[in-house]
This record gives structure tokens, C-alpha cells and sequence, in this order.
């Protein structure tokens, strides 16, 4: 390929002939490839180079959570407090000769960073919620003490990692950071039920999930009845708390570099194709993007509610890595199975000549027995699918 096109990501009239007369696929790679070097992109930095810290950070001893460890491992990202040593007790006193204390104290007071959470009048809230018709609302969570290391510090730990943002990028970074992992973190610490309450009929949970981080945090603690098989003692708290914590940060930068390196640079061409969606059908409930590769679910949300969009859209057509169309459904912003407009009930389940027939669309592939998404092989089936299914409404 690169005999081919020294310059990967142009298209000339000398290249085009030879481009045209590649499979499909291929084709697409490149028109993709095209598209993408017009996008941002943001490379992680290494920061073991910084020099330790000479700082202590303070929080309390005992059970630990999610909160005091990522705020703790935020904290020693930043050069002030860059792999600090960190102190777990209760004892005022020792607290005290800490630089930096976190989740406990009964003080939150950002000039004398100390930053704890368990007052009777404390109620620090992040920045109020966008919501799709240009409002605001207030979070459903007040900050734990993760939540106001990270109001306070959180743009610095992500400029460490990324000192190449622009403010607008780091903003959003900054933003989209909480939303997505953050808030969680102070939910699940401030008790915060998933399912609001007074609902009619009341709503209750199917099934409950234990994978997420502050449930893995807490079986970091020492079990009541656990003995080390070395030392037959209680195992370390202090050493578990390092584990914990390191296990928060493993997190935090593995959804940090999905934002940065995939959502941000996704974010443009998701906007071109949201600006140009009428010319992909008058409805503009439709919209076409150069690969399904790409972050698209969380960037058609944010600019719908950034360009006021409405009618909202309803199907994103893409090309998977065989060339095949792809036509897939918008969730119900907030839902992650309930679909805008699912595809007809008629299609779901069936395959190739007999969806062609159901359908009477050439070229269709399948169709999801869930009716989320379906293929064509080539785009204008797809877009004929997608027509189709708007003026059935999901029957």
C-alpha cells in the first residue's frame, strides 16, 4: 500500500484511478484515513521522569473506598505532590503535619487544601448536567472526596498526561471525564440509588453488578477473617490501600485515553456528519460516518444537545472492516439496550435473500434478532433500509 500512496491520507487525480480499482474495503480504509488526519491527535505523555515529592497526603485509616484511593493516586500525578507518601489515621494531631488531606477532617477548605466531605451542612455538587434542549440541571450527587480532588486538580492530571490539549479539548476532557467515570465514584460513595425513588410502579434493579471499581476497591480491604499465609497475621491495610489505589488509576487512564485518543479525535468527524446529515437524507434523522471504528454514540448525544437537534437522529450508517453497510440504531440517550427506532419487527432474525424479499431491498445481509442493527452490501441499501424503517416507526 504505501508503494501504492506514499502519502497515505491525500487523494490525488494521478492516485484515484488506482484507488477506485481496490476492493471496497480497502477503498474505505483510505477515505477513512483521509478523514482522520484532518482530527486531532493527542499522544500520552511519560511522566516517571518527575522527581518524588517531599509532600504528605493525609486521609483516614480503616476500611477504605473507591474515593480517598483515586483521589490519593489523582493527587500524585500532579509535580506537587508526584508519588508523595501517603498517611492513614484518624488522629488530628498526625493529621495535621500532612501537607494535603483528603476524606477526613470534617473540613473542606480549598486554601488549606483540606478536602473532606461528611459535613452536616456540606453540599458541593459538580458543575450542573447539559441537557438535550439546552438546560441545565443539578447533579444527582454531592463531590465525595475523589469528586473534589478531581474539581480542583483534575485539569492538571489530565494536562500531565496530555500537555498537548488546547483549553477547548481539555475542557471537554475535563468534562466528559466526569460524566463518564467520576460522578459514579462520588454516587456510589455519597449513596446515591441508581433508580430514583417515588416511581409508579416502583422500579427495581434485575440484577445487581459487582465488577465496577468501588466494588473491587472494597474487596481490596482485609476480609474479617483473613490471615496471611506468610506471616500468619492480618494482612497490611496500609499495603492493600496501595493497591487499591493503583487499581483507581489503572481506570482512571484507561478511560482518560479512550476520551483523548479515540473520543476526541472521532469527536470532528462525527460533527461533519451531524452538520451534513440532510444531504444524507431529508428527514436528518439519518447520518453516514467513513467506519464504524469510531466513537460515535457518546459525540451524536453532545451535539445534539450542543446544535439543538431536532428531530433527533435515528440510524448511523458505517462500513465494518469487511466493507459490508452498516445501518445501527441511536439508543435512548441514558438506556443502553432501548433503541430511538428500532429496526422493523418483520426483518429481525432473518438473513440475506429472504431479508432481501421481507424487506424488498437488494442487497441486505441481516438483521439483529434484536432489531438494533442490520447490513447491506452497499451504502445505498443501507440508506434505503434506514428509509424504509423511518416510515414503518419500528413496527
Amino acid at each position: 500500500m504505501a508503494a501504492i500512496f506514499p502519502n497515505l491520507f491525500s487523494i490525488t487525480s494521478r492516485t484515484l484511478p488506482i484507488l477506485l480499482s481496490l476492493p471496497f474495503h480497502t477503498t474505505s480504509f483510505h477515505l477513512y484515513a483521509s478523514m482522520s488526519s484532518t482530527s486531532p491527535v493527542f499522544k500520552r505523555a511519560k511522566i516517571d521522569g518527575l522527581p518524588t515529592s517531599t509532600k504528605t497526603i493525609g486521609t483516614h485509616s480503616g476500611t477504605f473506598q473507591a474515593d480517598e484511593a483515586l483521589g490519593c493516586w489523582m493527587l500524585r500525578q500532579t509535580p506537587t505532590y508526584r508519588n508523595s507518601p501517603v498517611v492513614r489515621s484518624r488522629d488530628p494531631a498526625v493529621l495535621d503535619t500532612c501537607d494535603i488531606v483528603i476524606d477526613v477532617g470534617g473540613v473542606y477548605d480549598h486554601e488549606k487544601l483540606r478536602y473532606d466531605h461528611h459535613q452536616r451542612d456540606y453540599d458541593e455538587k459538580f458543575t450542573p448536567k447539559q441537557n438535550k434542549d439546552g438546560t441545565t440541571s443539578e447533579r444527582c450527587t454531592k463531590l465525595s472526596a475523589s469528586g473534589l480532588v478531581y474539581r480542583h486538580y483534575g485539569k492538571e492530571v489530565i494536562k500531565q498526561y496530555y500537555p498537548d490539549l488546547t483549553e477547548e479539548m481539555l475542557n471537554l476532557a475535563y468534562e466528559k471525564m466526569y460524566n463518564s467515570f467520576c460522578e459514579a465514584i462520588d454516587a456510589i460513595d455519597t449513596g446515591v440509588e441508581p433508580i430514583p425513588g417515588g416511581l409508579d410502579p416502583p422500579v427495581s434493579l434485575v440484577y445487581r453488578d459487582s465488577t465496577g471499581l468501588s466494588a473491587r476497591v472494597s474487596r481490596c480491604n482485609p476480609r474479617w477473617n483473613e490471615v496471611d499465609a506468610t506471616t500468619n497475621q492480618p494482612p497490611n491495610s496500609d499495603e492493600r490501600f496501595e493497591i487499591a489505589s493503583q487499581m483507581c488509576g489503572d481506570d482512571f487512564m484507561s478511560v482518560l485515553s479512550k476520551i483523548v485518543e479515540a473520543d476526541l479525535p472521532a469527536r470532528s468527524i462525527v460533527e461533519q456528519a451531524v452538520n451534513d446529515r440532510y444531504e444524507c437524507d431529508a428527514s436528518g434523522e439519518i447520518i453516514k460516518l467513513p467506519s464504524g471504528g469510531l466513537p460515535w454514540k457518546s459525540e451524536v448525544y453532545e451535539l445534539e444537545h450542543q446544535y439543538k437537534i431536532e428531530p433527533l437522529i435515528k440510524y448511523v450508517l458505517y462500513t465494518d472492516q469487511a466493507g459490508m453497510w452498516r445501518i445501527q440504531c441511536v439508543s435512548v440517550e441514558g438506556k443502553a439496550f432501548e433503541n430511538r427506532l428500532g429496526l422493523p419487527k418483520e426483518w429481525r432474525g432473518v438473513r440475506d435473500q429472504d431479508l432481501e424479499k421481507i424487506a424488498g431491498i437488494e442487497g441486505c445481509t441481516f438483521c439483529h434478532a434484536a432489531g438494533f442493527i442490520g447490513g447491506n452490501k452497499s451504502y445505498e441499501g443501507a440508506l434505503e433500509m434506514a428509509r424504509v424503517a423511518l416510515k414503518k416507526g419500528g413496527e
